[in-house]
């Protein structure tokens, strides 16, 4: 049995702070591997930044490397941050909600891999990114935690979880540190089957639709490009 162990979080306009006040509050020997997604340019100091704070090793992930427990993962600009058989991977898939890394991207491989052991944190954030991932992981099991909006220097994304997502926990930033530890001592549920379109979803972040079998497909492949990269929707051709 595994308690949740996978904590993924996501921030966006006036979360920097938010982060490092819960960075901060986890304890040295955490049961549980941290995520971190946050909307960056070309340039990121992020894991320089929670590595002054934390209790905890902070690195920028690396494609390949293995997830390990009581550590503190970091995305790397202009790749999605993703996990998959217990291992990170770094794609450069599409955007979603104009961004590249994506926190929904990072919730929603995080659901489709480790179901009920994730624990999906949103805060301080404009738009909505994080609530199509925050779904994803409640529909594996997991539990969903958000940022109080009132709390928030920049209260959309949070506000948007909420009216989209049956959160667990909605507190101010403060007070999270204390309910995540809650949550990561709780072992975590069964592990449901986990639904087609999140693993279909999943996949596309990734780029791997060769491992997608031909019932699963969502359609036809189309043969656009991607006008940033030139990279096709379903893969390289």
């Amino acid at each position: 049995m595994h308690n949740h162990d996978v904590v993924v979080i996501g921030a966006s306009a006036g979360g920097l702070q938010a982060t490092k006040v819960l960075i901060a509050a986890l304890p040295a020997k955490l049961r549980a591997s941290v995520f971190i997604v946050m909307h960056i340019g070309r340039t990121s100091y992020l894991a320089e930044i929670l590595r002054k704070v934390s209790n905890l090793p902070v690195s920028q992930a690396a494609n390949g490397e293995a997830v390990e427990p009581g550590r503190i993962y970091v995305a790397s600009p202009g790749r999605h941050l993703l996990l998959h058989d217990n291992h990170i991977l770094l794609r450069r898939g599409p955007r979603e909600n104009l961004a590249r890394p994506a926190i929904d991207s990072l919730f929603r491989s995080a659901a489709a891999s480790f179901a009920g052991r994730v624990i999906g944190v949103v805060l301080s954030g404009a738009l909505n990114d994080g609530t199509a991932g925050l779904r994803a992981i409640k529909r594996c099991g997991g539990v969903a935690i958000v940022q109080d909006p009132d709390d928030a220097m920049v209260p959309e994304m949070a506000m948007s979880a909420l009216k989209h997502v049956d959160v667990d926990c909605c507190v101010p930033i403060a007070r999270m540190g204390e309910a995540l530890l809650h949550f990561v001592a709780e072992p975590a549920g069964a592990t449901p089957e986990i639904p087609i379109d999140i693993r279909l979803e999943a996949a596309v972040a990734a780029q791997e639709p060769d491992e997608i079998v031909s019932e699963d497909r969502l359609g036809e492949p189309a043969p656009f490009s991607c006008p940033e990269c030139q990279r096709y929707a379903l893969g390289d051709r």
